[in-house]
């Protein structure tokens, strides 16, 4: 017979999962995806010795993937799509002209605002840190800024692209897992987002003012940066075509896949007018993704493109994101095992009892968010495990849930970068030749986030309930 669980009981594979990814994950740098499986082990013997069958469970596990499989598709479309635009120049391009907006009189206002093109073309934090943010660090050694202020600004506005981009794998998992629409996800996003960001500007141009020594900038690295896109691609105002097809279909809410695959077509076809590509690298960068091998531009050789252009372009396809579907795969299974055993119902209950507010509810997510951050250092899992444990809570409080997704993101995928033992930071940090703990006050996107999204809660600014003519949109939306 099945038994209800108690409160311990209900916390015991939650915080078994925590442990585990904790040290695991954080401390030792353990695959996640076997650490939860072990967490889902436990949750499972935790459900048998309460008499729920494993028959039960595997439904729980069915439920929560089928529940799953829009992102999933989503995420693979994005791997097309930025395959696509790189094998058609899009990227490229604006990648292109984003490094010639960088000004050395204002250098760490432009280092914030060229990273967050770049990452929003893209969809790629790492990517904008590596490539642009390199360029801007060189500039900043040889003017004598501060280069924790400028590693900071680069990071802000690395994920600030980063939240903002539909082609994010991050961005379309926290819409997903909370049950909104991407775009309308993005749009929420921006009053928490734009007042972050502009207030971190107002810092920047305070600073900014008298960071500088002299004018001798050594423009070496973007010189050989932006000669090097230009001996790859013939730039055209069409390839701009790409965009305006996704930003048409953002504004006019069509399917997300459909239009992703319009302009993904529409890119193979400049990829082979523009750009001379052969239609078999057009499909095999659909797959694998683009590389610079495949482009057949008169005096271009590939085996000298400078690694830090390599690493900007080599990217996109679908197998880019079988990674984040793994994880997606085992955070959902651990949630349909716990979802059948009734932990949810006995910790939202427990939440529901303490949370008295709408602000209460805000703030439990991004404490939530935060704990699963530092310990896993996870974007994905800082994601995925809080959106499921406080959707029903969002539900029966009617709360949309944009405002759940918009809290995921503010407290999840940015503040990631800031923990000196996550992936992100150590790669910003390697990568930037500045440590964590020096940046981080001067990332101020990156915090003024998930502050602002409290606020929010408890002021009710911005938050979105729940009525009957939202519930039949979203059905709509849904269906579509």
């Amino acid at each position: 017979m099945k038994k209800r669980p108690s409160f311990f009981q209900a916390i015991v594979p939650v915080f078994t999962m925590l442990i585990l990814l904790g040290i695991g994950y954080g401390v030792f740098h353990l695959r996640a995806e076997p650490l939860l499986i072990i967490a889902v082990i436990v949750a499972a013997a935790m459900g048998k010795s309460l008499g729920v069958s494993w028959e039960e469970m595997q439904e729980g596990i069915v439920e929560k993937t089928t529940k799953s499989m829009p992102a999933i598709l989503i995420l693979i479309t994005v791997g097309i799509l930025i395959g696509t635009w790189m094998i058609s120049g899009t990227i490229p391009m604006m990648i292109y002209y984003g490094i010639e907006l960088i000004n050395p009189s204002y250098l760490i206002i432009t280092a914030f605002i060229v990273s967050a093109i770049v990452s929003t073309f893209t969809g790629t934090s790492w990517g904008s840190a590596g490539t642009i943010g390199v360029a801007v660090m060189g500039i900043a050694m040889v003017q004598g800024v501060s280069l924790p202020i400028t590693a900071g600004a680069v990071v802000a506005g690395a994920y600030f692209g980063d939240k903002l981009s539909p082609l994010s794998d991050t961005t379309n998992l926290a819409s997903a897992v909370a049950g909104s629409n991407i775009y309308d996800h993005i749009k929420h996003m921006l009053f928490t987002t734009m007042p972050a960001a502009l207030i971190g500007l107002i810092v920047y141009m305070f600073v900014g003012k008298s960071a500088y020594t002299n004018n001798d900038v050594d423009e070496e690295k973007i010189e050989i940066m932006t000669s090097t896109l230009t001996s790859m691609f013939d730039w055209n105002v069409m390839l701009i075509i790409p965009i305006l097809i996704v930003l048409v279909g953002s504004i006019k809410k069509y399917p997300t896949i459909p239009i992703m695959l319009i302009s993904s077509i529409t890119a193979i076809i400049l990829g082979l007018v523009f750009q001379s590509m052969s239609l078999e690298n057009a499909f095999l960068a659909t797959v694998q993704g683009f590389n610079v091998s495949m482009v057949t531009a008169s005096g271009f050789d590939s085996a000298a493109t400078p690694e830090a252009v390599q690493n900007l372009l080599n990217r996109g396809g679908m197998n880019s994101m079988m990674g984040t579907t793994l994880i997606a795969f085992c955070s959902f299974a651990f949630a349909g095992v716990i979802s059948k055993i009734g932990c949810l119902e006995v910790v939202l209950e427990k939440i529901n009892e303490k949370a008295k507010s709408t602000g209460s509810i805000v703030l439990a997510t991004v404490l939530s968010c935060l704990t699963m951050a530092i310990t896993t250092g996870s974007s994905y899992l800082s994601i995925l495990i809080p959106g499921e444990l406080f959707k029903n809570v969002y539900d029966q409080r009617r709360l949309h849930p944009k405002n759940l997704s918009r809290t995921l993101e503010d407290s999840g995928t940015v503040v990631v970068s800031l923990v000196p033992w996550s992936m992100a930071g150590v790669y910003m940090s390697s990568t930037l030749g500045v440590p964590v703990i020096e940046y981080l006050p001067w990332a101020v996107m990156c915090y003024l986030g998930f502050i602002i999204s409290i606020i929010y809660g408890y002021t009710g600014f911005t938050i979105k309930k729940i009525n009957s003519s939202t519930n039949d949109k979203m059905a709509d939306e849904n269906v579509s």
